[in-house]
């Protein structure tokens, strides 16, 4: 009887169990990298301290000081998020394919111990 239940549970609530796990852990992932805030600040400057506001009466060289600076942190920024978007979907893809995979697998599984007992009554090595 336990047995039965045991199939009953995987082939129904367990799947669906099973799938909104999968389906959690993949939007933490998608939340762990978040991508919609990385394309908004795509081309904001990274981390930018020295040249934050020049005011009008500086020197033309301390102005281009502050230009300049500001144009290298916003193309670090630019690589440094461009390197984590792709990161990201990378690992994203791999996650979903990952989640596809063990949701197909999912309904066979109770069936492993009997393949492995019939593969192993009739020689096969691994």
């Amino acid at each position: 009887m336990v047995i039965a239940e045991m199939f009953f549970w995987w082939y129904t609530a367990g799947w669906g169990v099973f799938v909104r796990k999968i389906k959690e852990k993949f939007m933490n992932v998608i939340d762990f990298f978040s991508m919609p805030s990385l394309v908004k600040t795509l081309f904001k400057p990274y981390r930018q301290i020295s040249a934050a506001g020049v005011s009008g009466a500086v020197s033309l060289e301390v102005k281009f000081r502050a230009f300049l600076d500001r144009l290298i942190s916003r193309i670090v920024g630019f690589f440094a998020r461009l390197i984590l978007l792709i990161t990201g979907t990378i690992i994203i893809v791999l996650w979903a394919a990952f989640g596809l995979v063990t949701v197909v697998i999912w309904p066979f599984v109770p069936m492993l111990p009997i393949a492995g007992i019939i593969l192993a009554v009739s020689g096969v090595l691994v």
